[in-house]
């Protein structure tokens, strides 16, 4: 993927620099955003150009001590894993990700300002809507990790994060939080009018950009968290023809488990693979460390997931690897180093991150359905899925019925049976992923984090440190810290 640098930074990722002389020039000094090419070619920054699932994996329920060994050891993911706030904006902490939210913000903020002031705005109309959703994605991912979960009871008073909807003109400029709600608001009208405008012939590869379906596949995730179901199902049923996902699930039993190694690598992240619907390039160390990490996936969590018989009675067919004798890993992530120049033996390390799936598609529309009574639209969503990832799938064996539901998770209330499947079946197939964090805080799941020495740390919702720090510098800009 080409790679632009940034147009411009918001003042507050930053402790105040700068001069009256350099706010003066152009918003980048190559080149003026007078043509749909050049803000095209802004918008390739408009996504957030690192990674969550360094931290929001080791978070989750997911990840376990290994004790001390073969292990990387990371500030970022021990700190994560014992709900201490990161101190430091390395690459893979929540600094970072929030710098990179907010730069991505940004470059959709300049592409709408030249947009608007262009002499023939309605050519502009597909960069307008990728620039709005865009917008309303980096907003929403800021709000879920940096502001409490959204609760409607509690959304008007919770404090969220500053939406910016205007490129910055002064230094050190003043930012509000305002609340939860506002901000959803504001997530909710980039994409009500972001998304119509949306034109997939206007990309070069379409999955690094917000195409239709990840557009519709974003709105499935906000919708969820905002507790609008009828929309969910509504925006699911839009991501491919028909409302049909099944033939752009991942083939795990036919094709992904009888790959190598290194084909395995090569094609999780793949433009040409129908379940990716957006995939972002981001500076990160996730594909040299996902296995290796300390307090990440043990054995305990995957003889859980993987080994043991799931509520249909199998087991899932995902190919296991192991780096040492309990790094266990799921190859989804490769890394490929950018060199400073072509002589150079220094550059930076990057990796390729699926960031909306048909798979997420699938499980929302199900969870949605289930949150409105319709058990067997969920059930049958949830059948599909495991035929997918189940060897010698048959309906007659496998199928998901209110017996198992009931006999696995040890409950008479065949809705949260399904609610429990569904969740257990996202954990496997997002492992590793950071993925699980999300329902964690969605469902408000407690967490348990026992250390090699026999302590256990727990975090149960209500926890202040679920709730990610604000930069410090972000002070500066008169945005108010999370209490600890």
């Amino acid at each position: 993927m080409k790679k632009i640098r940034p147009y411009l930074y918001l003042v507050l990722l930053v402790a105040a620099t700068g001069c009256d002389d350099y706010l003066e020039q152009a918003v980048d000094q190559r080149t003026q955003l007078d043509t749909v090419q050049k803000v095209s070619e802004l918008l390739t920054t408009a996504y957030p150009q690192a990674d969550y699932a360094t931290f929001t994996e080791t978070m989750s329920d997911l990840a376990l001590d290994k004790g001390a060994g073969q292990v990387v050891v990371d500030e970022i993911n021990q700190n994560s894993y014992f709900y201490q706030d990161v101190q430091g904006r390395d690459q893979g902490s929540p600094e970072y990700y929030w710098y990179a939210c907010y730069a991505a913000i940004a470059a959709a903020n300049h592409a709408l300002e030249a947009i608007e002031n262009a002499p023939n705005p309605a050519e502009y109309s597909a960069q307008k809507g990728e620039a709005l959703v865009a917008r309303a994605y980096s907003h929403f991912m800021l709000v879920t990790l940096f502001a409490k979960v959204y609760d409607p009871a509690t959304a008007a008073s919770d404090p969220g994060i500053p939406y910016v909807t205007e490129p910055e003109k002064v230094v050190l400029q003043q930012y509000e939080r305002k609340t939860v709600a506002y901000v959803y608001e504001q997530i909710e009208r980039d994409i009500t009018e972001g998304l119509p405008l949306i034109n997939n012939n206007a990309y070069r590869v379409t999955k690094y950009h917000f195409n239709t379906a990840a557009a519709h596949a974003f709105a499935t995730r906000f919708y969820l968290f905002k507790r609008d179901y009828a929309k969910v199902i509504e925006h699911a049923n839009q991501v491919f023809p028909g409302g049909n996902i099944g033939p752009n699930l991942r083939l795990w039993v036919s094709v992904y488990s009888k790959l190598t190694a290194n084909e395995g690598l090569a094609v999780y992240t793949q433009a040409t693979e129908p379940a990716n619907l957006l995939l972002v390039e981001t500076a990160s160390l996730w594909a040299r460390n996902y296995g290796r990490y300390r307090y990440g996936l043990a054995t305990p969590v995957v003889n859980y997931l993987f080994r043991s018989q799931n509520v249909t009675g199998a087991t899932w067919v995902y190919p296991l690897y192991t780096q040492g004798s309990d790094n266990w890993l799921v190859l989804k992530f490769r890394e490929h180093f950018v060199r400073t120049d072509v002589n150079a033996d220094i550059g930076f390390p990057y990796t390729i991150f699926p960031l909306f799936t048909a798979e997420e598609v699938l499980f929302n529309r199900a969870e949605a359905n289930l949150e409105l009574n319709n058990l067997e639209a969920a059930r049958a969503d949830l059948n599909l899925f495991a035929s997918t990832r189940i060897e010698n799938y048959d309906a007659a064996t496998h199928d998901i019925t209110d017996a198992k539901v009931r006999a696995f998770y040890g409950t008479r209330d065949v809705k949260s049976g399904l609610m429990a499947t569904l969740l257990d079946f996202k954990a496997a197939e997002f492992v590793q992923e950071g993925m699980r964090w999300f329902d964690i805080l969605r469902h408000g799941l407690t967490v348990q984090h026992p250390t090699a020495d026999g302590q256990v740390f727990v975090s149960a919702p209500g926890d202040l440190h679920r709730v990610l720090q604000i930069p410090e510098e972000a002070e500066l800009a008169g945005i108010a810290r999370n209490p600890r």
